[in-house]
């Protein structure tokens, strides 16, 4: 099992289920503030909802779609020390509906000036170089080789990116794991597998200190304000990494090294194009874990398909279907662990 700096994951990253009210209602037991929360109905098909702390209560993005930042007083109204406060709008707390939220913890915050190609232009940040992940807000300066500060201390292995003023815009999703990844973009709001520019990433490799993009208005439209979400790998604690499917009920196993609590999986290879799938150890809590949701499409939760068990050490694939699992096929997917149960740092391998 891997070595990790990290022992009590869930003070970094968790999940959190509930059952809607319909009115004002205080969640908790996130286990602390979180400063990014996407949450998605799922008995229900409004579009995931995702809040973070730099953009502010009651403004949110879709991740399957293609919208720009919306604002509406009856989302989500505060973030709290021990979770967050939703209301009474559809996709986050209507009366006997049930939810989940997945929520991140970045933390350390403060502001600069972006750097590279063109005029420098202002952005904010909040990080958490512990657990690798932070939250940039930046205006784009519409110059390829524009630069941008993300304060990991370590370089992002998968960036998640939204222009919060055009519409419409897709979202635009790196991870080192896709084929030519400086040249390629996943779409968040997308079931296809990639789409092939330079003006995304500026065919720029991310930095320990930047993640550099082009000019593209996905990633940097001129005195347009961009969101970037960004992940480094965290020994013992995350995973960004890709994998071959076989198309074998016994399938793939994916080590970790850690057994997961989130595991987010994408199709990155050409043939039939497939959504999005995040899987998590909260809404079923056993194998095989066979419910998904999918941030590119609003549909309710799946009971039936993306079959795959969580081991003490990673992930196996069970089923044969496309969505996961498809012979000779490349997935990539982004994976957090859950809390330790071990002694001096070493992954207990019956967590």
């Amino acid at each position: 099992m891997a070595y990790t700096t990290i022992n009590k994951s869930t003070a970094h990253c968790n999940t959190i289920t509930w059952t809607g009210t319909g009115s004002s209602n205080a969640l908790t037991g996130v286990g602390f503030q979180p400063d990014f929360v996407w949450i998605k109905k799922r008995n229900g098909s409004p579009n995931h909802a995702l809040f973070d702390s730099l953009r502010g209560t009651g403004k949110y993005l879709e991740s399957s779609s293609t919208a720009p930042e919306q604002t509406d007083n009856t989302s989500l109204s505060a973030f709290g020390s021990d979770g967050f406060t939703v209301v009474s709008k559809n996709s986050v707390n209507t009366n006997g509906d049930t939810y989940v939220g997945w929520n991140w913890k970045a933390g350390t915050t403060g502001s600069g000036t972006t750097t590279g190609s063109g005029t420098g232009k202002a952005y904010s940040y909040s990080v958490n170089t512990t657990a690798g992940f932070s939250i940039v807000k930046y205006l784009g300066n519409g110059t390829s080789g524009h630069t941008i500060p993300h304060h990991l201390g370590a370089t992002p292995a998968m960036i998640i990116v939204k222009n919060l003023d055009t519409n419409p815009m897709d979202w635009s999703v790196y991870h080192k794991d896709v084929a030519s990844a400086n040249t390629r973009r996943l779409r968040l709001n997308s079931n296809d597998y990639y789409n092939t520019d330079s003006s995304y990433w500026n065919d720029t490799s991310p930095s320990s200190t930047v993640f550099t993009v082009g000019s593209s208005t996905s990633t940097n439209s001129n005195d347009v304000n961009m969101i970037a979400y960004c992940f480094a790998e965290i020994t013992g604690y995350s995973k960004i990494g890709g994998y071959t499917g076989n198309e074998n009920a016994n399938g793939t196993f994916v080590y970790t090294g850690f057994k997961p609590s989130i595991i987010i999986i994408k199709k990155a290879t050409s043939g039939t194009a497939q959504n999005w799938r995040i899987l998590d150890n909260k809404r079923i809590g056993y194998n095989v874990n066979n419910y998904p949701l999918y941030p590119s499409a609003s549909s309710v939760e799946g009971t039936s398909e993306t079959t795959i068990d969580i081991v003490s050490n990673g992930f196996k694939l069970r089923g044969t279907g496309g969505a996961v699992n498809s012979n000779g096929t490349g997935y990539v997917y982004y994976a957090v662990g859950q809390t330790l149960v071990g002694t001096n740092n070493i992954p207990n391998n019956a967590r």
